[in-house]
Parts: structure tokens; sequence; C-alpha cells
């Protein structure tokens, strides 16, 4: 038996020092990219009245960009100033377009919390008969092979046409693109369930019920939990991109709402919001799914 390694060894210490030497490089990097230029006064002619009227309306301070000549680009203590803002009132309400980032998570995990449920209370039992019937599989097929590829967001002008309701919509896009690779990969599971065991349930005559909660449910779990995994990820990245179709609240409209505020460090900051909640979101999933795989 090889010794334990010592703490500071181990795969899970290495990478996470490796991580942080990524993370380090990349602000380095960040904080050289944004350095201030040096300004010559010689290097150009001053501003004419027309520059520094655009510069205006474009939300640029003319003094800075002709003393400082920066990149425009927010500097690491700006995204500081900005991430301590938000993260101090993440829950407040001065208006429909001035939520805290916190609200605008809620509502978008709202919708897409909604939109999953209804396609995985369709998926799962209905991958479970295409996965059981070969017969059902056939007659499905053709459909799913051409609804699987239509991009989820075709599917809004056609929603807010029938539904007309914004927040509905969003709801049935997140249901459209959620509903395929749960389908799918549970016809998969179900299907790949091994013979001998079915033909023991048969053999001891356990009922059909029986046999798809004992035997086939708990041999197609983890197949199962890889599509719900892939479908939440599809989710959480649509919901954004449509949000920002429909308006109203949402943390796809936050950053919509931003650009058009011309304010480059709210932008960045909502994209990381974005990409923390959907690693959580993968994070949960994969521990589930996990627990349910049986390691021989």
């Amino acid at each position: 038996m090889k010794p334990a390694l010592p703490w500071w060894r181990t795969e899970r210490v290495r990478a996470g020092l490796l991580s942080l030497l990524i993370l380090t490089v990349i602000l380095g990097v960040w904080h050289l990219a944004t350095l201030p230029k040096v300004a010559v006064a010689s290097s150009g002619p001053a501003l004419t009245p027309e520059q520094i009227e655009y510069l205006k309306l474009m939300g640029k301070d003319p003094g800075a960009q002709a003393d400082a000549g920066t990149s425009g680009f927010p500097t690491l203590l700006q995204m500081g100033h900005t991430v301590h803002e938000h993260l101090s009132q993440p829950f407040y309400d001065k208006g429909p377009n001035d939520k805290g980032v916190g609200l605008q998570l809620m509502h978008s995990l709202g919708r897409v919390g909604a939109g999953y449920l209804l396609a995985a209370l369709l998926a799962i039992p209905l991958g479970f008969a295409i996965g059981m019937s070969p017969l059902v599989y056939r007659a499905l097929d053709p459909f799913i092979q051409v609804l699987k590829p239509i991009s989820p967001l075709a599917w809004m002008p056609l929603a807010l046409y029938t539904i007309k309701d914004a927040a509905l919509s969003g709801i049935f896009v997140i249901f459209i693109c959620s509903i395929w690779p749960m389908l799918i990969n549970t016809a998969f599971g179900v299907a790949g369930v091994r013979r001998d065991w079915l033909n023991v349930a048969r053999t001891l005559e356990v009922s059909s019920w029986r046999t798809a909660f004992e035997v086939i449910l708990p041999a197609a779990a983890p197949t199962i939990l890889t599509g719900m995994r892939i479908s939440m990820g599809i989710a959480w990245l649509v919901i954004v991109a449509a949000e920002m179709l429909v308006g109203g609240t949402g943390i796809g409209y936050f950053v919509w709402n931003e650009w058009n505020n011309l304010s480059l460090p709210n932008v960045i900051f909502a994209i990381l919001m974005i990409g923390l909640v959907g690693m959580v979101l993968d994070t949960l999933f994969a521990r589930w799914q996990k627990a349910v795989t049986y390691v021989d």
C-alpha cells in the first residue's frame, strides 16, 4: 500500500494552485493592458469641438481622453469598485430599469426553473416510452430529428405572437431547448439497460411499474442525469439571449441595458456573474450525477 501524500502534494491542491496561477496571469495582463498611456504634448493636435461633443455623447471624458490616452477598458480598480457596489446591495429595487443584480438573477433563475421543470416532466416519461418501445421510437424519431436542430431563439417570435407575454415566452424557449437532451439521453439510457437484469425481472414476475422504478431507473439514472446536466447548461445559456430580446427583467436584460448605458464595468460584472451561476448549477448536477453512478 502506497503511503499517503502530504496534503500540499495532492492532485486537488496542485490543481488549485495552477488555477490561482492562471488567474494571476490573467489579472496581470488585464492590469498591464489598462495602464494609462503616457501623454505627449506634441503627439497630435488638440481635440476639435466636434470630437469633444462626440466623446461626451459616447459617455467618455474628453479631458481624460486627451490627457491620459487610456484604452477605454475598465481597470482592475474600477472593476473592484463596481463589484463592491453591486454586491453591497444586490437586491435593491429602484424602478423597472434599476434593480440589483441579485433580483435580476432571481428573475432569470425563476424562468429557467419553470421551463426546465416542464421539460423534465415531459421528456423523462416520454424518453422511458421511447427507450422501452421500438415502435414508439420509430414513430417519434422523425419529429425529434426535425425539431431538435432548430435554434431555441427561432421559437421566440412565434412564442411572442401566440403567448403575448414576454416572461411566459422566455419560459417556453427554456422548455423547448431543455427537452431534447433530456429526452434523447433518457431514451438512450433506458434502451441500454442490460437485458440480463430485465430477464431476471421477468423470471421473478415483477410488475412493469416495479421493473421501471427498481431496475430500469437506477440503471439509466447516470445517463438521464447527463441529459439533465446538458439541458441546464443550454437553458442558462439561452435565457440570457432571450432576455436581451424581450427585455423587462433578468440578467440578460441587465447586460443589454448596461451596454445601452455605455457602462462597460457593469457589463463585465454581469458576464462574470452569469459564468459563476452557470458553474454552480453545473457543479450541483455533476455531484448529483456522481451520487447515482454505480462504480464496480
